[in-house]
């Protein structure tokens, strides 16, 4: 069964050359212009992953991306690819906190998107799904993205998700900024070293808030960042 794709985009010529795109590398898709109709619409029709503008009649993307990671309608929650023509980093951190997958910019190539879709998806199809298992009862499940301990999911955002994997893979070992920003994304895209400090915080916190003895994410001056049980 072909991987459905919702592009929720308010100018139809764009909207349009990507559903030509998609349809052509086998997605199924649909498409809406407003941003008040998504979740009604996602109630009845369960989809793989959201092509999400940022700027829609009715309720803005943010607002949507939000409220499908709060509450999924029908249960599942798909993947989501935020679309903007506002580059500001603000708009960036902030969506991928509400939980989107990834951003795109315009002006982009049709050819990105099919990409980035792809991507996306095989990120989640092809993980494995047994959890790995760490000290003080913290699992991660590659196959859902979702980290718990004692059984208690964390909520974190795929790009939280990303960064603690990344340092609980090599306990011990010193990760710079630079890389951890390299490992949360991989297209090059221009982020500051503050972005990396914003996400470990908040990654700190939702630790915390289950063991809060424990201090699993530790700081090491003008270095970076390493994760020691």
């Amino acid at each position: 069964m072909a991987d459905r794709i919702l592009i929720v985009e308010d100018e139809n010529k764009i909207a349009g050359v990507l559903v030509d795109y998609l349809k052509q590398s086998g997605f199924d898709t649909h498409h809406l212009t407003r941003g008040d109709e998504v979740e009604d619409w996602l109630e009845h029709h369960p989809v793989d992953l959201v092509l999400l503008d940022l700027m829609l009649p009715g309720k803005s993307g943010l607002d949507i991306c939000k409220a499908l990671r709060t509450g999924s309608p029908g249960g599942r929650a798909p993947a989501i690819i935020m679309v903007t023509a506002r580059v500001e980093e603000i708009d960036r951190l902030l969506g991928l906190e509400l939980g989107a997958d990834d951003y795109i910019c315009k002006p982009f190539s049709p050819r990105e998107v099919v990409a980035r879709v792809k991507a996306v998806l095989r990120r989640g199809t092809h993980a494995v799904a047994a959890a790995d298992e760490l000290p003080h009862g913290l699992k991660l499940d590659d196959a859902a993205w979702r980290a718990t301990i004692d059984g208690h999911d964390l909520g974190l955002t795929a790009v939280e998700y990303q960064l603690l994997k990344v340092l609980s893979a090599r306990p011990g070992r010193i990760f710079s900024r630079e890389q951890l920003m390299d490992s949360m994304y991989q297209d090059e895209r221009i982020v500051s070293d503050r972005t990396v400090d914003s996400h470990i915080k908040k990654l700190r916190r939702k630790i915390q808030e289950h063991l809060p003895e424990q201090e699993l994410i530790h700081s090491v001056y003008g270095l970076g960042y390493k994760y020691e049980a």
